[in-house]
């Protein structure tokens, strides 16, 4: 079924079912991307404030015929958010929908609305002496009904899991406007089809999140951080297993870093303290939450010696402050900033089961030379299997340089996770970006129940057209 255009006419018939100031044109910051690869169009935006309001936006537009993009901090790296082509669409902002409702430590729960900002939900998981651990590059801007609606990993997915697994119930409007109210607070409740997981990880295409209660822990007694010289991807893969035979499920982040990634930091960003007078080819960032009476320094001290005897690790530094540790983790975190600045042919983000890590980067470096001379940086969360793997043109030349080259290196990276038993998208999603992937790649008895499910939920297609999967006559 066609779909209509936002258009003034609809605009004004909102504006009689909502409070003043709730519609009004786009800014233009709602109408970028960070990769900057979509381009938004001017039409209207609504910002509701409850739940209520959400579901008479999305009535009227049923009713209509009016396709709906939900925003919430616009830090999507796969064009989700934004919409190019086809009939304008209403963009939905949930940002004054960011109170957080309730609080319960002793259950380690909290209720908060969609709008909430990450770092803020964190802060406010603090407060009661908890721990939302949830952590990303964007948690200052991220808002959680997003990394909801998209199940964002993040640093600490190895120890709690990607944003699935924090959440415990969701409150959401569905595509004819009904609410769901699905906010209980239990571990066990297995009354039927799971909405809740169903709903996480669409992308605003089956329905739109407002509220989620979610899943605190306690905080680590004391923590740890170290940064340790590895000879190869290989050997940092035995550095996790000397890590977790010995420290168990107190390892809570594992991160992969490449000395080409490093090297761009010192080019573009070199204010960045790195801990290591000469560049290492391979390092990894290891961040341990430990129980009382642990001292972290003996324990990453014993990780290290274990694996430095073995010969899974060739240096290291262990942080002996807080700032240390900070400072080590703006390392891993401003990498991504750098690759941006540099300007990347591609950027991927894979995943492949953790044994065949090595054999995805070595082919994968084999595969590339093959198709040109480029450089690349790979780096990510090891320990989760995900990687995040940059192709950049040579020093003097520019990624434009390689724009048609694009498609093939691309194809290159994807082939050869898929090859090897992973995803091509493990924490970013489908968006906008994927969507021909997802049919190239995709099982097609998964697509054909994702295509029932969306035909069934959203019969006309108006929940974020274009999104996942495509639109079809």
């Amino acid at each position: 079924m066609s779909l209509n255009s936002a258009d003034t006419a609809f605009a004004n018939l909102l504006t009689e079912h909502l409070p003043e100031g709730s519609v009004s044109q786009t800014e233009p910051r709602y109408l970028e991307e960070p990769r900057g690869r979509y381009n938004g169009r001017d039409t209207f935006l609504v910002r509701p404030e409850t739940v209520e309001q959400v579901s008479r936006v999305v009535c009227l537009a049923a009713r209509e015929r009016v396709g709906v993009v939900p925003y919430g901090g616009g830090t999507g790296l796969v064009g989700g958010q934004v919409s190019s082509e086809g009939p304008l669409p209403l963009l939905l902002s949930l940002e004054r929908m960011n109170s957080v409702r309730a609080m319960y430590p002793a259950e380690n729960v909290l209720i908060c609305e969609a709008g909430t900002i990450l770092a803020d939900v964190q802060s406010a998981a603090e407060s009661v002496d908890r721990l939302f651990p949830l952590s990303l590059a964007s948690e200052g801007s991220a808002r959680i009904g997003g990394n909801l609606a998209t199940n964002a990993g993040g640093t600490a997915v190895l120890r709690y899991g990607n944003t699935r697994d924090l959440c415990l119930g969701l409150e959401a409007v569905l595509p004819d406007g009904q609410i769901w109210h699905g906010l209980k607070r239990l571990r066990k409740d297995n009354t039927g089809y799971d909405l809740r997981h169903l709903l996480i990880g669409s992308e605003g295409t089956l329905g739109i999140i407002t509220a989620a209660t979610l899943k605190l822990s306690p905080r680590p007694a004391v923590s740890g951080t170290a940064i340790f010289v590895v000879p190869s991807p290989e050997a940092a893969l035995s550095l996790l297993a000397v890590a977790r035979d010995r420290l168990g499920e107190m390892v809570s982040g594992f991160e992969l870093i490449s000395g080409q990634g490093l090297r761009f930091l010192k080019e573009v960003l070199p204010d960045i303290r790195q801990p290591f007078e000469t560049t290492p080819e391979w390092s990894v960032l290891i961040e341990v939450g430990l129980v009382v009476g642990m001292d972290p320094q003996a324990a990453l001290t014993g990780v290290f010696e274990e694996a430095a005897e073995q010969g899974f690790a060739l240096d290291g530094v262990i942080a002996q402050s807080a700032q240390q540790a900070d400072d080590f983790w703006s390392v891993r975190e401003h990498i991504p900033e750098a690759n941006k600045r540099v300007g990347a042919v591609i950027s991927s983000d894979v995943s492949v089961p953790l044994g065949h890590i090595p054999e995805f980067i070595s082919v994968g470096k084999q595969l590339i030379a093959e198709a040109g001379s480029f450089r690349i940086n790979c780096f990510g969360h090891l320990g989760d299997g995900n990687l995040h793997y940059n192709i950049f043109a040579l020093p003097g030349e520019k990624a434009s340089d390689h724009a048609d080259k694009r498609a093939q290196l691309q194809c290159i990276v994807h082939d050869l996770a898929d090859r090897l038993g992973g995803s091509i998208s493990a924490e970013h999603g489908i968006g906008r970006l994927k969507v021909d992937d997802l049919q190239r790649y995709g099982d097609p008895a998964k697509l054909s129940a994702m295509r029932a499910i969306k035909s069934a939920l959203d019969p006309m297609g108006i929940m974020n057209p274009g999104a996942v999967l495509k639109i079809t006559c």
